[in-house]
């Protein structure tokens, strides 16, 4: 299913549409503040051995993230954060970043895996962050990009949707895509490192 969406004021009969999938198990194609995403329900496990299977290796091997509505959020996932990193998060979330912490030990479980660290967003998306409120609980994401030495992004709706129709329950159109990622930031060493350089700048 196509479903169209406005990021800055989703209906609220899409939104319904949409949890309801989700807590049923969908997988799904979403917009965010970067590129096209696919994802579900962090807890459906399930639904996560499909993604596991669409991105065509494990858990173990593949990098998901988890993409969570606010700090609070993430902090059930994470080990304590330290304060300057804190501040960090505070003054670039929500925002097109990927922060690298030190992993709850929840979240081996949840990857099935020994996952020490874990890639946590925030994306400003109204949408996005609307639909993990009344999930109440995160995604666990990744991006889509055309099987290529050089990562390309697709950034056009319906041309995902044509990918991906008979792979994903539903595709959200939001618009055209960026062609650019998040920024990935890591934050377990002594100082945050930048890893990946992508659309994110950070505020000082």
């Amino acid at each position: 299913m196509l479903l169209k969406v406005f990021p800055d004021n989703p209906a609220p009969k899409h939104l319904q549409i949409i949890i309801e999938g989700l807590k049923s198990g969908n997988v799904f194609v979403f917009p965010t503040d970067t590129v096209y995403g696919l994802g579900c329900d962090l807890y459906n496990t399930k639904a996560f051995d499909r993604l596991e299977q669409i991105k065509g290796g494990k858990k173990t091997k593949k990098t998901f993230s988890i993409m969570v509505n606010d700090i609070s959020m993430l902090t059930n996932f994470t080990k304590p954060i330290d304060n300057s990193v804190f501040r960090m998060l505070r003054r670039n979330t929500p925002g097109p970043f990927t922060f690298i912490l030190e992993a709850s030990s929840s979240v081996p479980k949840l990857f099935q895996s020994k996952k020490k660290t874990i890639g946590v967003r925030i994306p400003d998306n109204p949408f996005l962050l609307k639909v993990i409120e009344e999930l109440g609980h995160p995604l666990v994401t990744t991006s889509i990009h055309n099987e290529d030495k050089i990562i390309e992004y697709i950034t056009d709706p319906e041309l995902l949707y044509e990918k991906y129709k008979n792979i994903v329950d539903f595709v959200i159109d939001g618009g055209s895509g960026n062609n650019q990622a998040s920024t990935v930031i890591d934050c377990t060493g002594s100082e945050p490192e930048i890893i990946r350089e992508g659309i994110g700048i950070l505020k000082e």
